[in-house]
């Protein structure tokens, strides 16, 4: 398994860089994950959607769709392509510490 570490935190990755294990996440990682991705700094709506992202997978067992994303957060859907250019369901689930979405290619 490969790891990546982020200030100072090494967390294990799958190889696309999506974190595998949820539990080693935390605020600090989400913001050096953004950094990396170009989408930071990180305001109060991408918070709405990341933390909204790791609270559903872990109530249901997956990481949501956009669609779910964007009527349980009432973030619209455009609003979610500006927050997370070039794949919001994937960049979310990276900066929130989540597999890759079965729905993405």
């Amino acid at each position: 398994m490969a790891t990546a570490s982020y200030n100072g935190h090494t967390v294990d990755v799958d190889g696309e860089g999506f974190m595998t294990d949820p539990e080693q996440w935390n605020r600090e990682i989400a913001g050096a994950i953004a950094d990396d991705l170009g989408i930071s700094p990180l305001n109060d709506d991408h918070w709405k959607v990341i933390d909204f992202c790791r609270q559903d997978n872990a109530e249901r067992g997956a990481v949501p769709g956009l669609r779910r994303i964007a009527k349980q957060t009432g973030v619209q859907m455009k609003t979610l392509y500006k927050l997370f250019p070039k794949g919001p369901g994937k960049l979310a689930s990276k900066v929130a510490g989540l597999p890759k979405p079965k729905s993405c290619i």
